[in-house]
């Protein structure tokens, strides 16, 4: 056998769904561990809508994280549609971090709502326990919210972390190799992730909604990447329409004399041209589609 070969045999490949309640901080777990921003994060619940994938490679693996919604009760078309993504994250799974951060709520709602869902996979899947903000409390007060966890159901292995400052991180990935099937990579070892670049520029410009904008405008709001042309002379040109479901919404995210929709297109542009590491200059269109989360064509035209 040739060193070549030996590297395949040797090499890891597998599917790591990250499992929790809403603002847990999955999306800032896998941008962690990619080392670059990939999810949007925002203070606000169910700001991740659909399951994104990320993939980590080194010389010996390649993990393909699935970030999902937070789990939640779904009362509209859409909520139905993100609850079903991650589902379908769990299914494609070769191993669950099932994520909790250290506050009350989460862990009562994670006892009495998750801990059934994983109990259904268990035989399964390998399923890691991961609590995040460990900074916020005491070391006294993590080991007995472990052992506290630990008469829920049998977990693989505890991981506490600080997804936000990077704590932990590398022994969590370390970790998860160990339980990874040996294969040869399922995607090219120099990309992270299989969404075209027009995804993650309306996921930027969403973020931006979500932070700048209050009550259900942000969860009423979906972007539209209408256009995207490269040019060679001038700045690469990016049109981006911000559906709402009403006038009143519509009139909200424009602002008096459209300087609402100034503001989060300024912040957008930077972060765009961040991403894309070239100027661009970017339009926003504000359109009504009325009652567009509970319609299945809308639906199905945004990619849920």
């Amino acid at each position: 056998m040739n060193n070549s070969e030996s590297k395949e045999v040797n090499f890891r490949t597998g599917y790591v769904a990250i499992f929790g309640e809403p603002n847990v901080g999955k999306s800032t777990l896998m941008n962690s561990i990619l080392n670059t921003k990939l999810s949007i994060t925002t203070k606000k619940p169910q700001t991740t809508r659909k399951k994104i994938l990320g993939i980590y490679s080194d010389e010996d693996s390649q993990i393909i994280f699935l970030d999902t919604p937070g789990l939640i009760e779904p009362h509209y078309l859409l909520q139905k549609k993100m609850v079903e993504s991650i589902y379908s994250a769990l299914n494609e799974s070769d191993l669950i971090l099932a994520m909790v951060d250290v506050s009350k709520k989460v862990i009562s709602n994670f006892s009495g709502k998750l801990i059934p869902i994983l109990i259904s996979h268990q035989e399964k899947k390998s399923i890691f326990l991961v609590i995040n903000k460990i900074d916020l409390i005491t070391k006294e007060e993590l080991l007995e919210l472990i052992d506290s966890l630990k008469t829920k159901m049998t977990f693989h292995e505890i991981h506490p972390v600080s997804a936000l400052h990077s704590f932990n991180i590398k022994k969590l990935t370390d970790s998860i190799k160990k339980y990874l099937p040996e294969h040869p990579p399922f995607y090219p070892t120099d990309i992270l992730s299989q969404e075209p670049e027009r995804f993650f520029i309306g996921e930027i410009v969403r973020e931006k909604i979500f932070e700048y904008y209050r009550d259900e405008v942000p969860y009423s709001s979906e972007v539209v990447i209408a256009e995207y042309k490269e040019r060679k002379s001038s700045k690469d040109y990016i049109c981006a329409e911000i559906v709402v479901e009403r006038e009143s919404q519509k009139k909200i995210i424009i602002g008096k004399n459209g300087e609402a929709l100034k503001k989060i297109g300024k912040k957008a542009r930077k972060d765009i041209e961040q991403f894309v590491n070239k100027p661009v200059y970017l339009e926003l269109r504000v359109k009504v589609r009325e009652n567009w989360r509970d319609d299945q064509l809308w639906i199905k035209n945004f990619g849920y």
